[in-house]
Parts: structure tokens; sequence; C-alpha cells
């Protein structure tokens, strides 16, 4: 804290502050440009808890391909680890261009043409890569000796995942998949290239209007306002996690 202090003492003592203050922390603009940019924040909202739903299942149907090891599985094997390698290897904001105004521009019947839809798409690509990486690692952290049990017991294969071992490694997973979700939260502010009017696409109209960045802060303050609570849910369930580990809980 004492750091932090004597940092914003020095940014506030320097001779370009004044013009800083009046561009980035002008009082009168936030308080004009804060009210549309809340209005426009559900969007923002609206596109992290769609993506979510299909990451969390995308994702886990990717971790499951790869945890395939029979022979006859391997096509299925091949396509989890090109499709991981590939959309991981994208910067997310290029695939967000590329569906966002390639696909609508190809005028396929049937095919969607909302922004907001193909910047959802991207997004849920992008992230279900990262996932099932998250959930694959779950998997393979429970000991064998789990689906040896279960498979002793007389559970198929597909029984033994699904009752004793997706359990366990989704609970271990669960915080590392809530930072993945914390950052999905902050992208969806790229959505605002294609147009789509969420809250940093309003920042933009009103930094536009009024030639004065202070509509950003305002747009930070509700992406903290969101992922800062998050963080701390994070920190509790490992902190929890680790407890139970240590048996003191």
């Amino acid at each position: 804290m004492v750091l932090v202090a004597l940092v914003l003492w020095l940014v506030m003592q320097s001779s370009g502050w004044p013009a800083v203050q009046e561009q980035f922390f002008n009082w009168d603009i936030f308080t004009q440009s804060f009210p549309e940019v809340l209005r426009a924040f559900p969007v923002n909202i609206e596109i992290f808890l769609i993506a979510e739903a299909i990451v969390l299942v995308l994702g886990l149907m990717l971790a499951l391909m790869r945890s395939l090891r029979a022979p006859i599985f391997f096509p299925l094997r091949a396509f989890a680890v090109v499709y991981c390698d590939f959309f991981r290897g994208i910067p997310t904001i290029l695939l967000v261009y590329l569906l966002g105004f390639g696909a609508p521009a190809l005028q396929l019947q049937g095919v969607p043409k909302s922004p907001l839809f193909w910047g959802i798409i991207a997004l849920s690509l992008v992230y279900s890569a990262y996932v099932a990486e998250v959930y694959r690692a779950g998997i393979e952290s429970v000991h064998p000796s789990q689906d040896q049990a279960a498979r002793s017991l007389g559970l198929s294969h597909t029984q033994a995942l699904r009752y004793v071992v997706l359990p366990q490694a989704v609970r271990r997973v669960i915080p590392p998949l809530l930072n993945d979700f914390i950052g999905l939260q902050k992208d969806s502010a790229l959505i605002a290239v294609l147009g789509v009017v969420e809250a940093l696409r309003q920042a933009q109209i009103d930094s536009s209007a009024t030639f004065n960045y202070t509509p950003y802060i305002a747009t930070a303050i509700l992406f903290l306002a969101m992922t800062i609570p998050l963080t701390r849910f994070v920190d509790w369930l490992v902190a929890r996690q680790r407890k139970r580990q240590s048996g003191l809980v």
C-alpha cells in the first residue's frame, strides 16, 4: 500500500497530471457517461452467460474425446487435439473479426447474420479450447485406481467415467475454471469491434462525442465491480480446497 501511495503521489506531482486528469478523470463527463455505459453493460453480461454455458459443455466434450484411449477413437482424439491447438493459437480478437465480419458476408441461407451471435461463437470457440485442457488436467489428476475400482464393481468405462472420475475431476478444476470465466467476462468487450453496443462500445461513442477518455474509466469500474468479487471467490475456493486436502475441513 505504501508503494502504491508513493506511485500515486509521484504521478499527481508530474507536470502532465492536470492534462491527464482532465482527459481521463473528468467528473462532469463521468457523471454524464456512466448511466449510459451502465445501461449497455447488461449486454456484456448476456454475452458472458451464453458463452459460458456453451464453453462448459463444449470444453467437457473435447476433454472426454481426448481421454478416449481405444484405437477406434483415434479420429476423435485427433480432432480434439487439432481443435485445441488451433483455437488456442489464434488471438481472440482476430477470430472475432474473422467470424463477425466473414460469416455474415457469406450470405448463406439460414446462417445468422447478427454480429452479437458470431461474437459469442468466436469467444466460445476460443475459451472451450482452454477449458478443455483444464477439464483434461482434472480427469488425468484422478488416480487410475479409481477407474479400476469402479470397473471391478461391474461398471463400464463410460459409467466409471461418469459416476466416479468426472465428479472428482470437476471438483478439482473449479478454481481454474472460474479463472478462465473471469477472462471470458472481460473479453466480452472484444465484441465492441463488431459494432455491438455494449459497455466498451458505448464508452467509445461517448468518448467520440466529448473528445474525452473518461467514459473508458467508467467502463473499467463496471468490469472491476464484476471481476473482483469473482476473483475473491476463486481465492476462497482455493483456500477451502487446500484445507480439505490437509484434512482441516
